[in-house]
């Protein structure tokens, strides 16, 4: 089983940093601090990173075609311009009472944005996961959530992969492109208690999923049929997400947090909450825009 060594990127002490995701036209890393509500825009040629507030958490983000970001906020889904700093709810999201608020996200091939919902702490079941069509519709397309989490598609997009955090695992769907419906599911890898919990997710060109393992410090690269493959051993705890970015989609970053830290877990865990990388020799796939 491979290796791979990480580089610390930024020292960001983000709260809990969440979904990274390559913006392929500027050549910038986009991620959040969802519990601050940060928009973080990294640009890893200057090694500089600007930084947005949006007044309340924000779970995941995503470029739009047509200029701007969606991104998922306690309120619901929204756009976001970095340029003008405005930002709005367009599609409201119910959530599962005054310590519900909206999680990871991500676009799928045909331009739609994903995100499901969670609640701090978790509640058994209380969650779901949404679908904001380009129209702007929403669907509640999954109930019975408890920590909606990482997710991401099959290269001929006919499956859906998908993380309700507290199950331990990576469920596959079959699912319909054209329709974004979901049929069929089914366990793929399970991820034992003892290493951690399965958090954000990619996938990568040949089609393997990478799982961020929190609690466990490490990024798990396993088959389409769920076997492990390599692990990427970080120096934190608390590893929360990853998305391939670079020049030619060959970086692949990883997301951190340092939630509930004491002051000796701080102190133990420098770096915790930081911006890393890694070049493990594979490409990504080009992320998606939302279209609507």
């Amino acid at each position: 089983m491979e290796n791979f060594g990480v580089e610390l990127m930024l020292a960001a002490e983000a709260e809990c940093g969440e979904c990274p995701v390559w913006d392929v036209r500027k050549k910038e890393l986009l991620w959040v601090d969802i519990p601050r509500g940060l928009v973080h825009i990294y640009d890893p040629v200057a090694d500089a990173d600007r930084v947005f507030d949006l007044g309340q958490p924000v779970g995941s983000v995503a470029r739009r075609a047509s200029g701007g970001m969606v991104v998922a906020l306690a309120e619901g889904f929204g756009f976001f311009d970095e340029e003008s700093g405005r930002s709005e709810i367009v599609a409201p999201v119910e959530t599962a009472g005054p310590n519900g608020l909206m999680n990871d996200g991500k676009c799928d091939a045909r331009g739609r944005f994903w995100a499901g919902t969670a609640t701090e702490p978790p509640e058994e079941g209380v969650s779901a996961l949404y679908r904001l069509d380009i129209d702007l519709s929403v669907e509640r397309v999954l109930g019975g959530v408890t920590l909606s989490n990482g997710m991401g598609w099959s290269l001929d997009e006919r499956l859906m992969y998908y993380i309700d955090s507290t199950t331990g695992g990576v469920d596959a769907f079959d699912y319909d492109p054209d329709s974004g419906r979901l049929g069929e599911r089914r366990r793929l890898i399970t991820i034992a208690p003892e290493l951690g919990m399965p958090d954000g997710m990619t996938v990568d060109a040949e089609g393997h999923l990478w799982v961020a393992i929190y609690g466990g410090s490490a990024v798990h690269r396993s088959s389409p049929h769920g076997e492990l493959e390599a692990v990427v051993h970080l120096p934190v705890t608390q590893v929360t997400s990853c998305a391939f970015g670079g020049e030619t989609l060959e970086d692949l970053y990883v997301t951190t947090a340092r939630e509930n830290f004491s002051v000796a877990q701080a102190h133990q865990e420098p770096h915790a909450g930081g911006l890393f990388r890694c070049r493990p020799g594979i490409r990504g796939v080009l992320p998606a825009e939302f279209q609507g």
